[in-house]
C-alpha cells in the first residue's frame, strides 16, 4: 500500500511508456518488503531540465534513465563514478543530501547476460551504434580484451569515440561481418515495424551470436534465427542492469529470479 511514507523510484525518459522496469523493480520492492514504488516518468526534451530538478525537490530517491537523456544527464550529476567518468554517460541517478549522484549499470547488465550465451573475450565483436548505450557496451567490451569494430550511421560521431575503447571504424558493417563472432545492436532501430534495417541481413550467418538491446524479437534477431545465428535480445541486460541500480538504491542484494520472472512473457 502506497502511504506518506513510501519512497518513490522510476524511469526518466521520451518515449517510456513502453519500459518493463516498473515491473520487476516494483516485483522486487515487494519481495523485499520495501515500502517503495517505481514509475515512468516520460519527459519531452525541452523539458528534461526542469524535470531532473522538480525529481529531486520531490524527494524522489532514485531514478534510472533512457533514452534520449544518458549523455545529457551528466550535466546535473554532482558525484559520478569511475565507470561514468570513461563512458560518459548514465543510466543510474541516486539523489542524497550530498547531491545526485551518477552511476552506469548498462555495461555491467550487458556483460552479465552475454556471458550466459558465450565468451567474448578476445573475440571479434561489431557493434553497430554510437550513442550512450553503445558506450557502455564498448567499455564492457574493452575489459574483456574484445576486438572491437564499430559502426554509425554519422560516422564522424563513431571516429569520435572510438579510440576511447580501442574500437575499429568500419565504414560498413557488411565490410567485416565474416570476421566478426557477435554483433550486437545498440541502436534504437527495430524499435518500430517499419524501420529499415541497419545493414544487409541476410550476410549473417550461423556462426555469429547476435544482441541487440532492444528487448523484443527485431527483425535483426527474426533474421539472425533464421540465418542459424544465435539471437539474444535485451530483456536479460534490462533486467540485470536494473538489479544493479536496486543494489545502489537500497544497499540490498537485488531478487534477480524474482525479477526475471516479473517480466517473462510480456
Amino acid at each position: 500500500m502506497i502511504k506518506g511514507d513510501t519512497e518513490i523510484y522510476g524511469v526518466i525518459g521520451f518515449p517510456v511508456k513502453h519500459s518493463l522496469s516498473p515491473v520487476f523493480q516494483n516485483e522486487a520492492f515487494r519481495s523485499e518488503g520495501i515500502n517503495a514504488v517505481y514509475v515512468a516518468f516520460e519527459v519531452k526534451p525541452e523539458d528534461f531540465e526542469e524535470a531532473i530538478r522538480g525529481l529531486r525537490a520531490l524527494n524522489i530517491k532514485g531514478v534510472n534513465v533512457t533514452l534520449p537523456y544518458k549523455e545529457a544527464v551528466l550535466k546535473y550529476a554532482d558525484i559520478t563514478s569511475n565507470d561514468v567518468k570513461v563512458i560518459s554517460s548514465a543510466n543510474t541517478l541516486k539523489f542524497t543530501s550530498e547531491g545526485i549522484e551518477a552511476y552506469n549499470t548498462d555495461w555491467m547488465g550487458f556483460l552479465r547476460s552475454i556471458k550466459e550465451h558465450t565468451d567474448i573475450k578476445g573475440k571479434n565483436v561489431l557493434v553497430l551504434g554510437a550513442g550512450g548505450a553503445s558506450r557502455a557496451i564498448l567499455f564492457a567490451l574493452q575489459r574483456e580484451e574484445a576486438n572491437i569494430y564499430l559502426w554509425n550511421r554519422t560516422k564522424s560521431k563513431a571516429q569520435q569515440i572510438a579510440p576511447l575503447f580501442g574500437a575499429t571504424v568500419v565504414d560498413m558493417p557488411e565490410d567485416v561481418i565474416h570476421e566478426v563472432d557477435v554483433i550486437v545492436n545498440t541502436t534504437s532501430v527495430g524499435l518500430n515495424e517499419n524501420d529499415p534495417p541497419l545493414f544487409n541481413y541476410e550476410k549473417i550467418d550461423e556462426k555469429h551470436v547476435v544482441f541487440d538491446v532492444i528487448y523484443k524479437e527485431t527483425e535483426l534477431l527474426k533474421t539472425a534465427k533464421l540465418r542459424g545465428a544465435k539471437a539474444i535480445d535485451g530483456l536479460d541486460m534490462l533486467v540485470y542492469q536494473g538489479a544493479e541500480s536496486f543494489k545502489i538504491w537500497t544497499g540490498k542484494e537485488p531478487p534477480i529470479k524474482v525479477m526475471k520472472k516479473s517480466v517473462q512473457g510480456i
